[in-house]
């Protein structure tokens, strides 16, 4: 069994502040009270990213989080949609904030040499051995949920309304915002007016955020085609009908929904990452299956692609005597696109300038990657933001910008190593500044 009893943590209790300091004053105090704490939370982090643990198998690092946020004074509610955790808090008048932060690792084995470098191994959710590793910063941004809670949670003066502390399981596979929302998210607990959340970003440099404005992650459907064929001998086509040809003509026109039936200017991919079909070489198989991912932003361009996979795979199979028809599976649970509210975009920006120096905030990429973060506040309608927080020391971050420089290494990747120190500090010192401008203490509120 996983042991994790060295990650507790040491919380010195604080007196709480009399009257809500200035911004300035507010983030020396916060700066202080990580360079006290931040020790301790370093270790917390390496422990998590030693043990990490895959989507829908969170067990050890969500009874770590519902122990912390117990011990900050969180009414704390655990089983939520898998190992899903929720810390409520309430200081008083004021709105509702949701702060989220995701717990799963995944399938990937770790060649980064660190010290508490994971050497885990777990079966997936099909039943296969793999390696386990944090090659997304789940480590990071859970180890920043705790330590922002826990500041808060301290220094009550700074802020009023109430918190809504989210642990999310299984980002990785794009359900655990859903599974949580099934569970009753929205109704158990106080529905949130704003939801944040951070994301780790190694084209980001440390000590930096980068903040998008709009789009912010697309959608991500995942889509299963399997095409039939009549088998024969490789000598006799003839004879058979080849569902390899047909699948290669299926691929290749599966590009066409996005160069010709797509308006340019709406970003779109289709990307065919498995084909199985076939087993010797003379030997024409009855079908081929095709595993892929379709990311779009706008709800229309999604439904532009998803319903183009289906009728060129229709009309292709008809067109080549298919003795079936195919079968086209999309995912149900799909990860909708992110959408970063604009006034809250401008509210961030102007608090992390202030906070971290014009030069720290930088407009971030509009990426193609998925973040079931969108899902709280597209089922809510309310404002959500997802920050990405650099991740790269500033070194090797100038370096690789360089002509001829190696990038660092990215988000899933065997050696993803964030600058930790730097990348936590920032983490908490930012989502701090901005909670605090979002839910002002009541006395500046009126």
């Amino acid at each position: 069994m996983i042991r994790l009893a060295f990650l507790l943590l040491w919380l010195p209790a604080f007196a709480l502040a009399q009257s809500a300091p200035s911004h300035a004053a507010e983030d020396a105090e916060v700066s202080r009270w990580i360079d006290q704490q931040l020790s301790g939370y370093l270790e917390t982090y390496r422990g998590i990213h030693a043990h990490p643990e895959l989507a829908f198998q969170e067990q050890q690092t969500s009874a770590l989080v519902a122990r912390e946020l117990k011990r900050a004074g969180y009414t704390v509610s655990s089983g939520i949609g898998g190992y899903g955790v929720v810390g409520v808090l309430k200081n008083g008048p004021g709105k509702t904030l949701l702060l989220r932060g995701d717990m799963d690792a995944l399938p990937v084995a770790e060649e980064t040499g660190l010290a508490y470098a994971s050497k885990v191994h777990a079966k997936d959710d099909t039943g296969q051995p793999v390696s386990v590793m944090h090659a997304c910063g789940h480590d990071l941004h859970t180890t920043n949920l705790l330590a922002t809670a826990t500041f808060l949670a301290q220094r009550r003066a700074t802020w009023s309304g109430t918190l809504l502390i989210v642990a999310q399981p299984a980002e990785e596979q794009g359900e655990g915002a859903l599974r949580m929302i099934n569970a009753g998210l929205f109704e158990r607990f106080p529905r949130p007016d704003y939801a944040l959340a951070l994301h780790v970003d190694p084209d980001v440099m440390s000590g930096h955020v980068a903040i998008v404005s709009g789009w912010a992650a697309a959608n991500s459907d995942a889509v299963d085609v399997t095409l039939y064929g009549r088998g024969g001998h490789g000598s006799r086509p003839q004879d058979a009908v080849d569902p390899i040809v047909l699948s290669a003509q299926y691929i290749t026109a599966l590009q066409t929904l996005v160069s010709r039936r797509n308006d340019p200017q709406q970003p779109a991919v289709i990307t065919v990452g498995s084909i199985h079909g076939g087993t010797k070489r003379n030997v024409i198989p009855d079908s081929v299956q095709l595993l892929m991912t379709v990311r779009s932003y706008s709800d229309e361009t999604r439904t532009k692609l998803l319903d183009g996979i289906k009728q060129l795979a229709r009309d292709l199979s008809t067109a080549f005597g298919s003795p079936k028809p195919p079968d086209v599976k999309i995912k149900e649970a799909y990860t909708p696109a992110v959408w970063n509210d604009p006034n809250l975009a401008a509210e961030a920006t102007k608090v992390f300038q202030s906070l971290l120096g014009p030069q720290g905030v930088e407009p971030g990429k509009v990426p193609m990657t998925a973040e079931d973060f969108g899902r709280f506040g597209k089922q809510l309608k309310i404002p959500s933001l997802l920050i990405r927080l650099g991740a790269t020391p500033q070194a090797q971050y100038e370096a690789s910008k360089k002509p001829g420089g190696t990038p660092a290494p990215g988000l899933h990747t065997s050696r993803f190593t964030p600058d930790a120190p730097t990348t936590l500090r920032t983490g908490v010192r930012a989502l701090v500044a901005l909670v605090s401008a979002l839910l002002p203490p009541a006395a500046a509120a009126k």
